[in-house]
């Protein structure tokens, strides 16, 4: 897929094409199943404005008879075609030696340059329909933005092809060389079956709670205001909470698969839609071990990640669910050299006297150190114990609050390169000027031990 020469057609880098179409991008075109994909805009602003003025519309509509209904159609969906057609013609990508370039925009345009050693993930996703078509989507994360750019759609032979192509130039393979390259050989680690996934989620209670909030809210609603609208609109976001966090989580891990290749792990996973994404390797921050109450008893976590590049609030999940010892082993294909069991008993309870602040919680709290991370443990029902490699650490603050300082107890804060910290609560003032102090000399000492952070290094 390298640069092509110009053509006779070519004008200033864009193809001529016929007189009545604009100037095409130079590059490469997506599927042609595309155009259905974004014809759907004007048929979306269509129901925006029904939604809007509801009344309105719903009076204008019971003058309307069959034939200026199919009069309606015959206008609104050459409309919508032509639009979805204008913007894939207008949109195309192009790899060079350097950049990923992508061009968009029928009336605005748009052209995305995206250097390739900055990019830190290719992800192939296939929605359901697409997976009928036999297309996928391509979806990038480069370092420094918080969205994500998409080539959507491929057919999915030149979207694995695609990506291979990204991953070996961004490794620094020649530019000749590359698309030859092909996807890079993988061994399964780790399968996440069904019934492990389904009993997960009914023991982790979250999809209960929804279910009952559901039920009880609405109900509560209509009786009081012995209206029906109220409670529908009350039951259907609340509704769609129990979907993501019951049936749509089943949906979304089902059939999880992790993978070890040479370009990171590499996550599969969904019933209807199928995703493909890549770990980045060298680009964890931090990793959160979460147990909750329920999964204790049979040894069960989920390993939460934390990448950078990413926002603060954002985790991307490696492992839904699995046996400690399964997690502590892709574990330390992702933090070489960090031990989890080891990581996990070093984690000290907060002092006896924070009970004055968190009479409950504090017996949550907890805090150690090992050679590679800097711990925290946090929370009763659901434990979640952070590591944060010393090696990403970008600075180290104490905070005290008043009454946390009369008490003698302060807070340690470790910030890492995902826009996100990991806290050390309540720790004897002391300890915690203490560990100020040393944690800025393991960060130190770990960056300069660090490994590459480059693909297949």
């Amino acid at each position: 897929m390298a640069d092509r020469p110009a053509t006779a057609d070519t004008a200033g880098g864009r193809k001529a094409g016929p007189r009545y179409l604009p100037r095409r991008p130079e590059g490469r075109r997506l599927h042609p199943v595309t155009p259905w994909r974004r014809a759907w805009a004007p048929l979306a602003g269509l129901l925006a404005f029904t939604a809007h003025d509801f009344e309105r519309a719903r009076d204008w509509s019971s003058h309307l008879t069959a034939g200026w209904v199919l009069l309606g159609l015959a206008v609104l969906l050459p409309l919508a075609a032509g639009y979805g057609f204008l913007t894939w013609w207008c949109t195309s990508y192009l790899v060079t030696d350097t950049e990923l370039r992508i061009h968009t925009g029928l009336l605005f345009h748009r052209a995305a340059h995206i250097r390739l050693d900055r990019i830190q993930a290719v992800d192939v996703s296939r929605p359901l329909l697409a997976r009928v078509a036999g297309v996928a989507k391509l979806k990038l994360d480069v370092v420094g933005t918080d969205s994500k750019d998409e080539l959507a759609f491929l057919s999915e032979k030149e979207a694995v092809a695609l990506r291979a192509e990204l991953l070996a130039r961004a490794a620094g393979m020649a530019p000749e060389a590359a698309p030859e390259a092909g996807e890079a050989p993988s061994r399964a680690l780790l399968r996440v079956q069904p019934r492990t996934l389904v009993l997960s989620i009914l023991l982790r209670g979250g999809a209960w709670t929804m279910l009952a909030v559901a039920v009880v809210v609405p109900v509560f609603i209509y009786l009081a205001t012995d209206s029906l609208w109220p409670a529908l609109a009350t039951a259907i976001p609340l509704a769609g909470g129990f979907w993501a966090s019951g049936a749509g989580r089943f949906v979304r891990e089902y059939d999880w698969t992790v993978a070890e290749s040479p370009d990171g792990l590499r996550l599969d996973s969904g019933l209807l839609d199928r995703a493909h994404a890549t770990v980045p390797p060298g680009r964890v921050q931090a990793v959160r071990i979460v147990e909750p109450l329920l999964w204790r008893r049979r040894g069960w976590v989920r390993v939460e990640l934390e990448v950078a590049g990413g926002k603060g609030d954002e985790t991307s999940v490696l492992i839904p669910v699995a046996a400690w010892d399964a997690a502590a082993d892709v574990l330390a294909r992702v933090l070489p050299g960090v031990g989890l069991d080891a990581a996990v008993a070093s984690a000290a309870p907060a002092p006896v006297r924070a009970r004055w602040c968190a009479p409950v919680f504090r017996r949550g709290f907890g805090h150690g150190t090992t050679p590679t991370v800097f711990v925290t443990r946090k929370g009763l029902l659901s434990r979640r114990t952070t590591l944060v490699p010393h090696a990403k650490v970008q600075s180290v603050r104490l905070s005290q609050g008043p009454w946390a300082r009369r008490q003698g107890l302060a807070d340690v804060w470790v910030d890492h390169g995902a826009n996100g910290a990991a806290v050390a609560r309540l720790r004897d003032a002391g300890e915690a000027h203490a560990v100020v102090s040393a944690q800025a000399e393991r960060s130190r000492t770990g960056r300069r031990s660090a490994g590459p952070e480059r693909w297949l290094t």
